[in-house]
C-alpha cells in the first residue's frame, strides 16, 4: 500500500463529491505517478485556500485514461489519469475541515519546512506521503466527523 496526498481546489473537491466519491482524476503531467497508484492505496485530500484536510479515500482500481471534462485548472487540462475510489472519511462542511496547522507537529511529510511555510509541502497535484501521516490525517478527520 502507498499513501498519497492529493492537492485540490475547493471547486475540484466539490466535483469529486458530485461524483459520489467514486472516481478521482489527476493532471496530465502526472502519468508516471498514475502508473504507480494501485488498488488498496490511500489518498488524503488537502484543500488549497483553506490549508486544510477534507477527506480520506481508498483506491479501488488501476488508473485509466478519460478525457471527459470534470475537474478544472488551467485551460486544456482535463485530468485524464483517473482511478476509482471509495470514501473512508469525508467532511462535507468546510467549517469541519482539519487545518494543517493543527496537525503540523504530528506530520512527518511537512517537517522539511517551518510551520509558516509548510504549504510548500503540498505543491503539485499528487505526491507520495508517509503512511504514518495518512493515519494522523484520517484520525483527525474521524474526530472532526463526530
Amino acid at each position: 500500500m502507498t499513501t498519497w496526498c492529493l492537492t485540490t481546489s475547493p471547486d475540484n473537491l466539490a466535483k469529486t463529491a458530485e461524483l459520489g466519491w467514486s472516481v478521482q482524476g489527476i493532471k496530465s503531467r502526472r502519468e508516471p505517478t498514475a502508473k504507480r497508484i494501485a488498488p488498496g492505496d490511500k489518498v488524503f485530500y488537502y484543500v488549497t485556500r483553506h490549508v486544510a484536510f477534507a477527506a480520506a479515500v481508498e483506491v479501488t482500481s488501476r488508473y485509466f485514461e478519460d478525457h471527459e471534462p470534470v475537474w478544472t485548472s488551467k485551460p486544456g487540462e482535463d485530468y485524464p489519469w483517473r482511478f476509482e475510489i471509495r470514501p473512508e472519511v469525508v467532511l462535507d462542511d468546510p467549517d469541519r475541515w482539519v487545518p494543517v496547522d493543527a496537525l503540523y507537529d504530528d506530520l512527518t511529510g511537512i517537517k522539511k519546512w517551518p510551520r509558516e511555510r509548510c504549504t510548500l509541502a503540498f505543491q503539485g497535484n499528487i505526491r507520495e506521503w508517509p503512511e504514518a501521516d495518512y493515519k494522523v490525517v484520517k484520525a483527525a478527520l474521524e474526530d472532526a466527523a463526530r
